[in-house]
């Protein structure tokens, strides 16, 4: 989980609820200001993918002492337009990169 002294990525699932369609889902991410207060103030987002069917999926990243304020967020914020899941994460590119050129 920990890229560097005490920082570490997240990796969060949104997922949709289906008895909303996408203009409900936008209005109540509108009324919770979801997108002016996510992901909050010195969390990097690492990447965001919509996943057809499913929701969106975003990778922040940060220190790990800011934990709570990304869930604080979330909670205020998302619930009602998403069901959340949270995971810890880490890039593998670099370990998977040095088992390749073992094998080469």
């Amino acid at each position: 989980m920990a890229n560097n002294d005490g920082e570490m990525m997240l990796t969060i699932f949104l997922k949709h609820h289906q008895t909303m369609n996408l203009g409900e889902i936008n209005e109540k991410l509108e009324a919770t200001s979801f997108w002016k207060i996510f992901p909050p103030e010195g969390i990097a987002v690492v990447s965001w993918y919509v996943m057809m069917g499913i929701g969106q999926v975003v990778t922040l990243k940060g220190p790990g002492h800011r934990l709570r304020d990304i869930n604080l967020v979330i909670e205020q914020s998302a619930w009602g337009a998403f069901a959340t899941e949270f995971y810890p994460t880490y890039d593998f590119q670099p370990v998977w990169e040095q088992i390749k050129a073992r094998q080469s």
